[in-house]
């Protein structure tokens, strides 16, 4: 026969156990939600914006959106900046292999002997789009500005805003060279549009 105190114990594990997944279901709820409002899946992606769009801080991540004619860069907890659709002069979608681990695996790489860091390199790389807009401002200014997104989500969302009425003067994915920005490696791949 069980203990009083091993049944106290047990009814207060379960009942801790409940109530924290009680509590993840509602925050994961809640987070759905704050993920979607206003989002179509086809036209809404999380996005880094690294420059050029017009007031919006640089590395500043949020969603951005076509709806009603317009790119719309909603950063979080901030006011959306858009830009007319057909005011977008030309897009260019890449590929970027960025290093991932910063100083840390930097340190560990050179650590290890006999020249195994290489292959370490092979395994501490992650992939992104880039979204370059070229875009006319209202005083016919033109601007640039470029956006990281999750593999896979530039071309698609570059097709949409073809679609949506933007121009472009190619059909090309064009990438960086081999370089770096801050303290991080970025490595580009050319590839033709598909």
């Amino acid at each position: 026969m069980a203990s009083p105190m091993l049944h106290q114990i047990a009814f207060f594990s379960k009942r801790r156990f409940l109530g924290g997944l009680k509590c993840m279901i509602v925050l994961s709820l809640a987070a759905a939600d704050g993920r979607t409002v206003g989002c179509d899946l086809n036209v809404c992606v999380r996005a880094r914006h690294l420059l050029g769009f017009v007031d919006a801080k640089q590395n500043a991540t949020g969603t951005l959106t076509v709806q009603n004619g317009k790119l719309q860069f909603s950063p979080n907890g901030k006011a959306a900046v858009s830009v007319p659709v057909d005011s977008i002069r030309d897009i260019f979608a890449g590929t970027q292999s960025r290093q991932i681990g910063g100083l840390p695996m930097t340190l560990g790489k050179a650590a290890v002997p006999y020249g195994g860091g290489r292959a370490i390199s092979l395994f501490s790389k992650k992939q992104y789009d880039t979204l370059t807009l070229s875009y006319v401002d209202p005083d016919g200014g033109v601007h640039e500005a470029i956006f990281q997104l999750n593999k896979g989500q530039a071309e698609n969302l570059r097709r949409q805003l073809v679609a949506s009425g933007a121009h472009v003067s190619h059909d090309t994915i064009v990438d960086w060279q081999p370089g770096t920005i801050g303290d991080e490696e970025w490595t580009t791949v050319y590839q033709p549009a598909g």
